[in-house]
C-alpha cells in the first residue's frame, strides 16, 4: 500500500514536470515581443573603406529554440515603409545531445548594401522580418535605441 501510494505521487510529480517543462518549451518558440531586441540577440556593424567612407553593414541575429524550425535564408529590412528584401546565410547548430530537448541555435547573418544603409540613416522606423522552414514569420521593429545604435555606426 505504501509502495503503491509513493508512485502514485512520483507518476502525479513526473506528470506535473512534464507538462510544466513542455509549456515552457512552447513558450521559448513561441514567444512574443515588442521589439527584435527582446526577442532575440543581435548585432550589427558596418564596414568601411581605406578612406572611411562606408561600404556595406552586416547584421546577426542569434535566436535559440527547442524546436527543429530552422531559419530560411531570407530577410527583409523595412525603412518607413520601403522594403529591402535581402538573401541572408544562416547557420543551426543542433542541441548539444542529439534527441534531446535543448536548445538549438540558429544564426541570421545579412549584408546590407549601401543604399540600404542610406535608407536606414534618414529611417525614422525600422523593422525586420526572418522566416522559419515552419512557416513561422518574425517582424519586429527596432527599438528606438538599437536604431540611433545603428545610426551611430553609419554615421562614425
Amino acid at each position: 500500500m505504501l509502495v503503491q501510494k509513493f508512485f502514485t505521487v512520483l507518476g502525479v510529480i513526473f506528470m506535473l514536470l512534464g507538462v510544466f517543462g513542455l509549456s515552457y518549451t512552447w513558450h521559448i518558440d513561441h514567444r512574443s515581443a515588442e521589439t527584435l531586441s527582446e526577442y532575440a540577440a543581435t548585432e550589427f556593424n558596418v564596414s568601411r573603406d581605406g578612406e572611411g567612407y562606408v561600404e556595406g553593414g552586416v547584421f546577426i541575429l542569434w535566436d535559440y529554440r527547442f524546436d527543429d524550425a530552422e531559419l530560411v535564408p531570407k530577410a527583409v529590412l523595412i525603412t518607413d515603409g520601403n522594403e529591402w528584401e535581402m538573401t541572408a546565410s544562416t547557420r543551426r547548430t543542433p542541441p548539444p545531445m542529439s534527441g534531446s530537448r535543448f536548445r538549438a541555435e540558429n544564426k541570421l547573418f545579412v549584408e546590407l548594401p549601401t543604399t540600404c544603409l542610406k535608407a536606414v540613416l534618414n529611417a525614422e522606423a525600422i523593422r525586420l522580418q526572418f522566416f522559419y522552414n515552419n512557416g513561422q514569420v518574425i517582424d519586429l521593429p527596432l527599438s528606438s535605441k538599437e536604431l540611433a545604435l545603428w545610426k551611430r555606426k553609419i554615421r562614425w
